[in-house]
C-alpha cells in the first residue's frame, strides 16, 4: 500500500512538472527572435579644388539588428530592437527600443528614429549610394530631408487609414528642455492609372534658448513598372541659417538584376550671401547574388562659399568629382 502510494505521489509529480515545463514552453514559444545584418566596404576616389580632400580613401559600414516580439493574449504585440553597429574595429549600441502595437496603432519607446525619419523625404531615395559631399566646415546641406538622430524619445503612429499613415514623436532634452524635439510626419499610397504614387512630409521643431531650429521636408514618387521618379523640396531655420533646397531622381530597373540612376539637387542659403551647393550623379547597381551588390556611382559637385562673413566658420569653396565602387552585404 505504502508503494502504491510512493509511486501515486511520484507520477503526479512528474505530471506537475511536466505540466510546467509545458506553460513554459508554450510562453517562449510565443516569442519569435530575428536576427539580420548588412555591411558594405567602399572605395573612393575624389578629385577636388581642397588638397585635403583630394584623392583615394576607403570606409565600411556595418550592423547587426536583433528584433523579439511576442503577441500577448489581449492581442498586443510587444517589441524590442537593438541595433549594433559593428565597425572599424568598434561595436556600440546604436538604437535600443521598445513598441507596443495593436488597433490603436503603435507606440514606441527609446532610441529610435522619430516621426521624421519614418515618413521623411529624400530627394536621392531613389539612388543607393549618393555621396552627399558638402565640403568641411560648410553648414550647408545636401539633402531635401529633414536631420535628425537616434536619440531617446517617445513616438506615436496611427493605424494605417487606406493609403495613409502618420506619426508624431518627441523628444525631451532633460530637466531645463533647452533643446527638446518634436517631430510629425505623414505619407500617402494611391494608386492611379497603373501606377504607385506616394506622397510624404514631414517637420521638426528642435528648441534653444535664442532661436528654435525648424525643418520642413516634402515631395512625392511614382513608380510607374520598373521606372521610378520623384521631386522634392525641403527647408531648414535656424540662427543664421534660411536653407531651401531641391531635388529629383530617377531609376530603371532593367531586369537583369542591374538598376540604374540618375540625381540632381541643389541648396542655397537666403542669409549666407552666395552660399550654393549643387550635386549630381549616376549610379549603376548590380545584384550579383542574393543578398550580394555591387554599385558604381559617379558624382559632380559644386560648393560656392559666402561673400560675406560667415558666422559658422570658415567654409571654403570647392568642386570636384567622386567615383566610388560599394560592395554590399545583407543577411
Amino acid at each position: 500500500m505504502r508503494k502504491l502510494l510512493l509511486n501515486s505521489t511520484a507520477i503526479a509529480s512528474v505530471a506537475a512538472i511536466t505540466a510546467s515545463i509545458t506553460a513554459v514552453t508554450a510562453s517562449v514559444a510565443l516569442a519569435d527572435v530575428s536576427i539580420s545584418a548588412f555591411t558594405e566596404f567602399t572605395y573612393t576616389s575624389r578629385s577636388s579644388q581642397v588638397t585635403a580632400n583630394d584623392g583615394t580613401s576607403t570606409s565600411s559600414d556595418s550592423e547587426i539588428a536583433f528584433t523579439f516580439s511576442n503577441k500577448t493574449d489581449s492581442g498586443l504585440t510587444v517589441s524590442f530592437t537593438a541595433e549594433l553597429e559593428a565597425d572599424e574595429g568598434t561595436a556600440t549600441m546604436d538604437e535600443g527600443s521598445f513598441s507596443i502595437s495593436g488597433g490603436f496603432g503603435k507606440v514606441v519607446l527609446g532610441q529610435n528614429d522619430g516621426a521624421a525619419d519614418n515618413y521623411g523625404f529624400n530627394s536621392s531615395d531613389l539612388i543607393a549610394e549618393d555621396q552627399g559631399a558638402v565640403p568641411t566646415s560648410a553648414s550647408i546641406g545636401a539633402s531635401t530631408d529633414v536631420v535628425t538622430n537616434d536619440t531617446r524619445k517617445i513616438a506615436y503612429h496611427l493605424p494605417a487609414m487606406g493609403g495613409f499613415t502618420a506619426g508624431v514623436s518627441h523628444m525631451n532634452s532633460g530637466n531645463t528642455g533647452a533643446t527638446d524635439q518634436t517631430e510629425v510626419g505623414a505619407k500617402y499610397v494611391m494608386e492611379a492609372g497603373g501606377n504607385t504614387i506616394t506622397i510624404n512630409g514631414s517637420s521638426t521643431t528642435t528648441e534653444a534658448t535664442t532661436t528654435d531650429t525648424d525643418q520642413q521636408s516634402m515631395g512625392i514618387t511614382m513608380v510607374s513598372g520598373n521606372l521610378s521618379f520623384n521631386l522634392g523640396q525641403g527647408t531648414y531655420q535656424a540662427v543664421d541659417e534660411d536653407r531651401s533646397s531641391q531635388g529629383a531622381a530617377v531609376s530603371y530597373k532593367m531586369g537583369n538584376g542591374m538598376t540604374v540612376g540618375a540625381y540632381t539637387f541643389k541648396s542655397e542659403d537666403d542669409l549666407d550671401a552666395g552660399e550654393e551647393y549643387s550635386q549630381s550623379g549616376v549610379e549603376a547597381s548590380y545584384t550579383i547574388a542574393a543578398g550580394l551588390t555591387a554599385v558604381v556611382n559617379v558624382d559632380d559637385y559644386d560648393y560656392k562659399a559666402a561673400t560675406t562673413a560667415d558666422t559658422d566658420g570658415t567654409s571654403v569653396a570647392d568642386s570636384g568629382t567622386i567615383s566610388s565602387l560599394t560592395i554590399k552585404a545583407s543577411f
